[in-house]
Order: C-alpha cells, then structure tokens, then sequence
C-alpha cells in the first residue's frame, strides 16, 4: 500500500515528467477512478494546462496547474508512471496524460479503491483535505503528541488514523513502533511523555531514511525486511516475530522488543 515516503516518490516522477510541461491530451480507460468529475470535464479542465508543481500532504498529491487541481490518491494498489511514447500500455493504466515534450504520466492502479479528483479551486483543495491531521513528515513535536494523547484506542490505530497524523501506513506503523519498542496494542492514552517523545523521534528518523528510497525499503535491519521472510526474526535481538491485528490490520511485533510494559526491553536502540 502506497505510504507517505512512496507518494513523495510519486511526487519526483510528476516533477520529472510533467512539472512545466502542458498537458495536450487526456484519455481516460477507465471512468471508475474519476470522483465527481466525467472524462469530458477532466479533459476539458487540464487539456492545455501547464503543470506548475507537485505538493503532497499525507498520502494526497496535488497536481497544481495556476487553475484547478488535480488531486491523486493512490489506495492500496495505485502509481504514477512516466513511460515514453513507445511504451505499451499496461493492463492497469487508467488515466493516460499525453505532455508536451512527447512525454506520457499514466495513474496505474490495479483494486481501483481511490483514484483521481478535479478540484477547481482552492477551497475545494481545503474540503478534499479537510480530514486530514498533520503531515508527518512536517508535524513539529508538540502537535505529535497532542494527536496521542487522551486517545483510548491502540497506539497503531491512532498512528493509522490519517485525521491523526496523515501520511503513515501499516509498514510505516509497525516499524516506527518496533523501533520505539512499543506494543502496537497499548493503548495511546497511557503513554508516558518520555514514549510519545522516543515515538516522535523514531517516525521522524524512519521517514528520514525512508523518503529518498520513495518506498518504506525493506532493509535486512530493518522489521520491513524480516516480516515476510519464511521464518521472521527480530532484526534487533532475534526472538521469533509475532503476529496478530491491531486497528484491524496485520501486525508484526516482536516480543523481547515491544513488550507488554514500557522499559522491560533491553539491549541498544537502533
């Protein structure tokens, strides 16, 4: 599932490809990934439009021509592919954006869960993101552990919850938490000041790592890298790999790390 570091990366192939270069021609293959706007309106909106920039908040990336928006939101299968005139076209190519320069953006998704929105103006931006909480990648500390606190629910969920902090996933969730040596199910309000402090730190170090790859990389250090090994062990002190669902998703923990109580693990902190 695409996370904030993969959406940034989307966020450089739009930059690369299309960033000043006006978009000549939109073919839509599939009308299932529009949202409240037709393929006539879309085409006739964009086509002839210069697109200036990318901006990205959470797990949004926003087109920017000077005029409407086009907002992409990547669900659980989708992307963003520059291919070149000669390309084939792939089984899941949805949107086609013929550029000038004789360049081709395709939107690829395959579950088709999220897709492609028209804002026509700012205010329409702001609804779009309205239930957004912060982007984790810029939310300073303070505001952090604001989000954490007085939640009753796990810790996961409230990291999932994108009008908490907007951007983190399950990868990312679990690996910050692992790294923090916290139980994904422990419940958020009973963190203490100096574990949501360590959790804010460890979400800003693994982004940090993680956002110039473009995806959450699934290094052998790392938990990412061991969770869907055949026999998953813990990277850091080795105990076999746990799992279970939090928050209604499939949670990888490690026991000697992240036990029940804060302070009962032991070893370095990587």
């Amino acid at each position: 599932m695409p996370e904030l570091p993969d959406v940034e990366g989307f966020r450089g192939v739009l930059r690369a490809c299309a960033q000043g270069r006006t978009v000549r021609r939109i073919k839509v293959r599939d009308a299932g990934v529009l949202h409240g706007v037709s393929a006539r309106r879309l085409r006739d909106a964009l086509e002839g439009r210069r697109i200036t920039r990318g901006e990205r908040h959470g797990k949004w990336l926003l087109a920017r021509t000077g005029g409407p928006t086009l907002a992409l939101h990547f669900g659980m299968t989708g992307s963003l592919v520059c291919a070149g005139p000669d390309d084939p076209v792939a089984p899941h190519d949805r949107v086609l954006f013929t550029l000038s320069g004789d360049r081709r953006l395709r939107y690829r998704d395959q579950r088709k869960l999220r897709g492609l929105w028209l804002a026509e103006d700012d205010s329409v931006v702001a609804r779009l993101l309205a239930g957004q909480g912060p982007d984790a990648l810029d939310v300073d500390r303070e505001r952090f552990e604001e989000a954490l606190r007085g939640r009753r629910g796990a810790v996961k969920g409230v990291l999932l919850d994108q009008s908490a902090v907007a951007g983190l996933g399950n990868l990312l969730a679990d690996e910050i938490l692992w790294r923090a040596r916290l139980l994904p199910a422990r419940r958020a309000s009973d963190l203490t000041g100096a574990d949501r402090r360590d959790l804010y730190r460890q979400m800003r170090r693994t982004l940090r790592s993680a956002v110039p790859t473009g995806r959450v990389p699934p290094r052998s250090s790392w938990l990412t890298g061991r969770r869907d090994t055949p026999d998953p062990h813990c990277p850091r002190c080795h105990a076999p790999l746990r799992r279970t669902r939090v928050a209604g998703r499939t949670t990888v923990w490690c026991p000697g790390c992240q036990p029940a109580t804060s302070g009962a693990a032991t070893g370095p902190r990587r």
